[in-house]
Order: C-alpha cells, then sequence, then structure tokens
C-alpha cells in the first residue's frame, strides 16, 4: 500500500474511478509481467520502502483450480518523487488473471509456449502534498498550510495533476499496444520497443 492513505492524497482520476484494462485471450503471462516492470524502470517508479527499489509486488496470491487453471491476484505500489520538492506521485495496480492455463501456438514453423485466459489491471495514481509534513511541525505554517495549498502553490498542483494524468494514459496506452487491443490517438504511434506477446484471435498475424 501507498506510504500514505489515499484519502489523505489527492486522487487523479474524477470520481476516483481506476482506469480499467481487460483482455482475454493468449498471451505469454511471464512476457507481460517483464513488459510492465521495464516500463516503469524506465520511467522512474520504484518503491519506496524497500529494497532493491524495483522490488514493488506488494501482494501475490494464487489458486489452482481441479482442472489446473489458476487464478492470479497481484498487487503493484510503486512511488516516484515529482519534479517539484513538494510533491510524491504514486501508482497503484491490481492484476486480477482468471482461467490461466497452458497453451502452444506456431508461428513461423516452431511452437511458442504461452499462457490463455483473461486478465484485468486496475490502475489508480495519487498525489501526496509531502509539504504538509513539514508544514504541521511549524504553528505558523500549519496555520497557512490550507491557504497555501489553495491560493499560492494551486498552480503546481494543477500542472502536477495534468502530468500525473497523462503519464498514467501513457502506462494505460503501453498496455493496450502490447495486448494489441484497439487505441485512439491522435498521433503516430512509433514501433513499441517491448515486443508483444499477444495473440488475440480476431487478428491475423
Amino acid at each position: 500500500m501507498p506510504v500514505k492513505d489515499p484519502k489523505a492524497m489527492i486522487k487523479v482520476f474524477p470520481d476516483f474511478q481506476p482506469m480499467r484494462i481487460k483482455y482475454k485471450d493468449v498471451f505469454d503471462l511471464k512476457g507481460f509481467y517483464e513488459a510492465l516492470h521495464e516500463w516503469l524502470l524506465e520511467n522512474n517508479w520504484k518503491d519506496k520502502e524497500t529494497k532493491p527499489l524495483d522490488y514493488w509486488e506488494n501482494y501475490y496470491g494464487e489458486r489452482i483450480a481441479q482442472n489446473g487453471m489458476r487464478e492470479i491476484w497481484i498487487q503493484w505500489r510503486v512511488w516516484k518523487p515529482s519534479d517539484s520538492e513538494k510533491l510524491d506521485y504514486y501508482l497503484d495496480m491490481d492484476w486480477h488473471c482468471i482461467a490461466i492455463s497452458n497453451t502452444e501456438i506456431v508461428r513461423d514453423g516452431r511452437k511458442i509456449k504461452l499462457n490463455k485466459g483473461e486478465v484485468e489491471l486496475k490502475i489508480r495514481v495519487y498525489i501526496d502534498k509531502t509539504y504538509e509534513k513539514e508544514f504541521s511541525q511549524n504553528s505558523f505554517l500549519k496555520a497557512i498550510s490550507s491557504l497555501f495549498t489553495k491560493k499560492i502553490y494551486r498552480e503546481e498542483l494543477e500542472r502536477s495533476e495534468k502530468e500525473l494524468y497523462q503519464e498514467a494514459y501513457a502506462f494505460s496506452n503501453f498496455i493496450k499496444q502490447w495486448f494489441k487491443l484497439k487505441r485512439y490517438l491522435p498521433y503516430e504511434e512509433s514501433k513499441p520497443f517491448f515486443t508483444s506477446q499477444a495473440f488475440p484471435s480476431h487478428l491475423k498475424e
């Protein structure tokens, strides 16, 4: 979980509704896990409390049915400082994988071992006003904390909210691109750095 209670932080998405992404078909679960891990590392997301700094798996749970299919729950909790010294960014990501089984497909004359099933991802992002802790330790600063937030620092907070929203959107788009899901972008997209290992049945390779 985030270092602070989410209720005490700025919730960037309207009404605190998470970004949701769902995919159901053939894909490489391990490859997808590693691709997301590398994207977060490249964009300077870290674990704030533990070492190594890239170990941000807060929870992993798995249930195996009698037919061998797996149901998996994963929680990632990552953090990074903003450009401002007075704010921190948090990203929460919850995985729910359903009916995961092993399968094989043939590509270019060779068999590839993959997985089949459904994965749903929920992404939430927050901003922590870290200056509030400093202000709380000084009686004068504590008295003007609300004024500072609403008047003096308002533009910086709005800029940070926009920046974090855009990054969350870019992360969401990366996931959709990896899964070869349809996206509506106002620009031409470059070839992805991470090779997709998703094989939707409605697309011809």
